[in-house]
């Protein structure tokens, strides 16, 4: 591990490290960063829904987020959808890729792996993307160093979005709230996560501005329903007193009346006439059903990007619904980017540089569903390749289909036909033979390499071939009766001692590779141009004599 760099606080002098395990932006009752909240959404009507956004145009944002809360806990719809679709992304699988194959960079990939093996990163996840719908979220970052340890996050802990602002001049530098005027974030210790739905500034970008008019509309609309079912629910009653009744008589009527929707009994005097008559507007609470309705399916609008996946009735998705499923799919892709960005800008670089040194290059988290691979092809394509003189790593393979090294000692699986064939490196017997061990009888040659004879003999014209043999004949039986054995020697020499330090025919064909490369051929190439040479000069004087003759 590289030695450690030297960070300093946003003061320039204090050590950053001393600010790294302690909490900074924990609630306090005597400043700004209180848990009290107030209560916007109460008596919530047109005129002040658009004070309460316009002020958060203008950087006053506390009303604004404490809206955003109560409209989460009031409508159960926007609840739901909203919650959908930040568990789709929090749960999904978490990669890390190293910057490249050198040691250094794997180490520092497994570092950051094996952070994220944690039980509480799925939760703390999930408060990260808290930005959804507000637009933002920070998350404070709480570092240990167990022992001589590594520094490591220990939590990810959720800051309430009210004790932080954005600088007036930019609207977009984040500052955090306290006793005295908002300070700047320090270095390494807060998951800053912006999460706009659209362009511009994050406090304009969160889906709660955007679903704020439908929460108030909506509520007028549940309001009046209740209303309209408290009122029509059930049948008017009315009574009707003779006259001449006493004021008593009247009283003792009018709590019969009102009795009645509770008790369903009254007594009154027989002198006394009660009615019950049903209302034309009884038919009325459709209208409130398909506005509250409506107003549902453009709130699944906005935040999952379609309706078929929450509101669909009674029939599945169907064709269109499995459309409107590859809409929320995308969704889920762009937020895992951006989420995925936030945390290597947030956490990876400042776990690589505080335990490895400033600087770069740095593992990169992604975050996804792993995408659909056709292993068959694949395989097919390999197969190919290398049939065609190609070179393909196993490992490749072996991370292309998801499958790991095999450890030693493990039992493997093996074509049909090679089940008692030793693996390399695996099961018992696997140390490789010591060198002159014969081969296994399955891969041993039929017989030992045996020098090269010549099929004619002694390089005479007496025992050449039928027909007579040429110069060029004379001169290969000279070569090989001669001095064929040294010259090849330096050729096979080096594949002789390859084959017997291999245990498999997989070995075999590892160990040749570099065999090739140690032969010396020189004295075979010296031999072959003298034999080369000789035949053209006999060749030379047998047309000579022919012509002098």
């Amino acid at each position: 591990m590289a030695q450690r760099s030297n960070l300093v606080g946003p003061d320039g002098v204090t050590p950053l490290r001393a600010l790294m395990t302690k909490e900074i932006a924990a609630p306090a009752l005597t400043s700004q960063r209180s848990i009290l909240s107030g209560n916007p959404a109460a008596g919530l009507e047109p005129g002040r829904l658009a004070s309460i956004l316009h002020g958060a145009e203008d950087g006053n944002i506390i009303d604004y987020l404490e809206l955003a809360e109560q409209m989460e806990e009031r409508d159960l719809h926007y609840l739901s959808v909203l919650g959908t679709r930040k568990r789709q992304v929090s749960q999904l699988e978490i990669t890390v890729e190293a910057a490249s194959d050198a040691p250094i960079d794997q180490a520092k990939a497994e570092t950051i792996r094996g952070w994220l093996k944690r039980d509480t990163l799925e939760a703390e996840l999930f408060d990260i993307l808290d930005a959804v719908g507000k637009g933002f979220s920070f998350a404070e970052i709480v570092w240990e160093t167990p022992g001589a340890g590594p520094w490591l996050p220990r939590q990810l802990i959720w800051r309430d979005p009210r004790w932080f602002e954005f600088d007036r001049i930019d609207g977009a530098t984040p500052l955090l709230r306290g006793q005295g005027a908002p300070a700047p974030l320090p270095p390494y210790k807060f998951v800053a996560h912006v999460h706009p739905a659209k362009s511009g500034l994050a406090v304009r970008g969160g889906l709660a501005k955007a679903v704020a008019w439908a929460f108030l509309f909506k509520s007028f609309s549940l309001k009046d329903w209740v209303e309209f079912a408290d009122v029509y629910g059930f049948p008017i009653r009315v009574g009707k007193y003779q006259p001449g009744a006493t004021p008593d008589d009247i009283n003792t009527l009018l709590r019969a009346v009102s009795q009645i929707s509770r008790d369903a009994a009254a007594v009154v005097p027989s002198s006394m006439e009660m009615e019950f008559t049903t209302s034309a507007a009884a038919s009325g609470p459709d209208t409130f059903r398909q506005l509250c309705e409506y107003l549902d399916r453009q709130i699944s609008k906005a935040v999952l990007g379609q309706t078929a996946t929450t509101d669909s009735e009674g029939g599945g998705l169907g064709g269109s619904g499995r459309e409107h499923n590859d809409v929320r799919g995308d969704i889920e892709r762009a937020d895992a980017k951006l989420l995925a960005a936030t945390l290597n800008r947030d956490l990876v670089k400042p776990v690589i540089d505080l335990n490895y040194g400033a600087g770069g290059p740095y593992p990169a988290i992604r975050i996804g569903r792993p995408e659909a691979k056709d292993l068959d092809a694949f395989l097919s394509a390999v197969e190919r390749f290398v049939a065609m003189g190609g070179t393909v790593a196993k490992s490749v393979v072996r991370d292309e289909i998801g499958l790991p090294d095999p450890a030693p000692g493990e039992q493997l699986l093996v074509p049909a036909g090679s089940a008692n064939l030793p693996a390399p490196g695996n099961g018992p017997g696997s140390a490789p033979p010591a060198p002159g061990a014969p081969f296994p009888r399955a891969l041993a040659p039929a017989g030992p390499l045996e020098p090269l004879k010549s099929p004619y003999g002694p390089a005479t014209a007496a025992t050449a071939p039928a027909g007579g043999g040429d110069d060029i004949d004379l001169a290969v039986q000279a070569l090989v009766d001669d001095g064929w054995e040294p010259v090849m020697a330096p050729i096979l020499d080096p594949l002789r001692a390859a084959l017997e330090t291999a245990a498999s025919f997989e070995e075999a064909v590892a160990v040749l590779t570099p065999a090739l490369a140690r032969m010396k051929p020189d004295a075979l190439a010296r031999n072959l141009l003298a034999a080369g040479f000789a035949v053209r000069a006999a060749a030379a004087v047998d047309q000579a004599g022919t012509t002098d003759g």
